[in-house]
């Protein structure tokens, strides 16, 4: 009972705490009994499902019948357990392999020679009314340099879209904004206005994007996705 009161409280917004409250209490006494359908009415809880008739039964959540399961048998807990294990050693391995990948975006930066232009990816100048709006935080400062947008603004125009403006950026985009993230630390020290670092790290989006289009490492990574 205490686990379900838990549970609900983390994912349901809408749980009758108070009522759980006045449950725990009822709880302590010889005459207690509670089904699930009670317990669903009383405190409005989502992880458990009551249905009638000839397919009906009372279904629950994965976490909780993860959790019953687990009190109810050890054997399964140490099954469970080891899976859980397992599937983080996969996650490290697959881990392992971006970090490998990390690696050879690093070697990219030292061959940005090319001048091949694919206009569909290569930032456009900002406008200098951008240049003069001071942005809420320095991720958006980069998103404008590089995007010609900051986030909200995408979201704005894409509702319903998942994942962040990042997230459905190209590889070349990414090997840009890694290195405008350093070179944006380099230029606050001296304390330029968010404005003029927007202008420079714009061209440096624009010089950069022209350089990477063609190189022929990126276009294997981009072959393997």
């Amino acid at each position: 009972m205490e686990y379900l009161g838990v549970w609900e409280k983390i994912k349901n917004p809408d749980f009758n705490y108070p009522e759980f409250g006045v449950i725990g209490q009822e709880a302590g006494t010889n005459r207690f009994i509670m089904s699930a359908g009670q317990w669903i009415d009383r405190t409005k809880a989502i992880g458990m499902l009551v249905k009638a008739g000839r397919y009906g039964g009372t279904f629950a959540h994965k976490d909780i019948a993860f959790h019953f399961a687990m009190w109810l048998s050890p054997e399964f807990q140490i099954y469970l357990i080891n899976a859980f294990q397992r599937l983080k050693d996969d996650e490290n391995n697959r881990l392992n392999l971006e970090w490998s990948v990390q690696r050879t975006i690093s070697k990219i930066n030292y061959h940005i020679h090319t001048d091949a232009i694919k206009e569909n990816l290569i930032p456009k100048e900002i406008t200098r009314q951008q240049a003069g709006f001071v942005y809420a935080n320095e991720a958006d400062l980069l998103n404008v340099a590089l995007f010609g947008t900051t986030a909200k603004e995408r979201r704005d125009r894409n509702p319903g879209k998942t994942g962040n403006i990042r997230d459905h950026a190209a590889l070349e985009q990414l090997v840009v904004l890694s290195n405008m993230e350093s070179i944006n630390a380099l230029l606050i020290k001296p304390g330029l206005t968010q404005g003029q670092r927007l202008l420079q790290l714009n061209q440096v989006a624009i010089t950069q994007m022209r350089s990477l289009i063609e190189n022929k490492t990126i276009k294997r990574l981009n072959d393997q996705k």
